[in-house]
């Protein structure tokens, strides 16, 4: 077997996925050049996993390649950004060979070409603790129409676009915790979609807007913040996949189930604020991509978060993950 690649292999090894971008100066420099591109705003997001943290000890190289972008571009997604490019962060521990870097590379490669994103440049260094990466992704959003976190008005309504609770249960079931014919929720845990589909209806309704990585409930709680608004949420308005309505079917407590899937998170489904008015029309954008749509809450003038499930005060003693 031979020994793992030093530095300047590695890079020689990167070079093809910068897919001739001119941007990447073929990763022959200390930096990438971007120019500027009139009538766009420039949307940044940079996004770090750690082995036995944030995938599972043993996952496939070229899984936690892929995972890697796409719980990095869901931030752009949200956003209504275009993505177009990435920085690559990596620490390496001694025990990644020459056969898995190959693969990890097979997998930026792979979601590289379905994202149509290059990579630009980045760093690579070696660790004595557990490996540990780190994307920042780039993209584009019409100048000015960048959808933040910070736009809810009271009056407008929470939406969520996709379905909730399938990250958390996949993670479960990807450690044989529960039960998963097909592996479709392994599968949507380790492979999340960013929903690009989105952009289009998410720039011309949406007023603020984030992707559900930390939970339903903290990101929807972000968004409240970051608007100066107050939140009512009802947990049992969320859209859920058929496994996981399977899954709550086999619960003894519905609303405690409902509560567990909406702080779960790395569902990287979408929340954001749509006004009344704009909702029809937006909703109706949302199911022509074929994905699950609700209205689930509203925002009012205050500050903080009330949750509800069919009326009734819940109590919840987190909203979500944690670092």
């Amino acid at each position: 077997m031979r020994d793992p690649p030093d530095e300047f292999e590695w890079i020689d090894a990167l070079r093809p996925l910068t897919r001739g971008d001119p941007r990447a100066l073929a990763l022959g420099d200390d930096a990438a050049v971007i120019v500027s591109r009139p009538g766009f705003d420039l949307v940044v997001s940079k996004d770090a996993m750690v082995e036995g943290v944030h995938f599972s000890q043993g996952e496939a190289a070229e899984t936690i390649a892929r995972r890697l972008l796409r719980t990095s571009l869901s931030d752009l997604a949200a956003k209504a950004a275009e993505p177009f490019g990435y920085l690559l962060m990596t620490a390496w521990p001694a025990d990644r060979d020459w056969p898995w870097r190959q693969a990890f590379i097979e997998g930026l490669r792979s979601d590289g070409d379905a994202f149509d994103i290059s990579l630009l440049g980045g760093d690579t260094v070696s660790t004595a603790g557990p490996l540990t990466l780190c994307a920042t992704v780039l993209g584009w959003a019409r100048q000015g129409k960048t959808v933040l976190r910070s736009g809810a008005r009271p009056g407008d309504l929470l939406i969520v676009c996709g379905t909730i609770g399938d990250g958390w249960l996949g993670l479960a079931a990807s450690r044989g915790e529960i039960d998963d014919a097909g592996g479709r929720l392994a599968e949507r845990y380790r492979l999340p979609t960013p929903l690009f589909a989105l952009r289009r209806a998410l720039r011309n309704h949406a007023h603020a807007a984030a992707d559900v990585s930390d939970g339903l409930l903290a990101d929807a709680a972000h968004v409240a913040r970051a608007s100066g608004v107050r939140l009512a949420l009802d947990v049992e308005s969320f859209p859920v996949s058929s496994e996981a309505r399977a899954w709550l079917a086999d619960q003894s407590d519905a609303t405690a189930a409902r509560v567990a899937l909406a702080t779960g998170g790395d569902d990287y489904a979408i929340v954001c604020a749509v006004g009344p008015s704009e909702a029809p029309a937006f909703i109706r954008a949302v199911l022509a991509q074929g994905l699950s749509v609700a209205s689930v809450g509203r925002f009012e003038a205050g500050e903080g978060l009330a949750v509800t499930a069919g009326g009734a005060a819940v109590a919840v003693d987190r909203l979500g993950w944690r670092h």
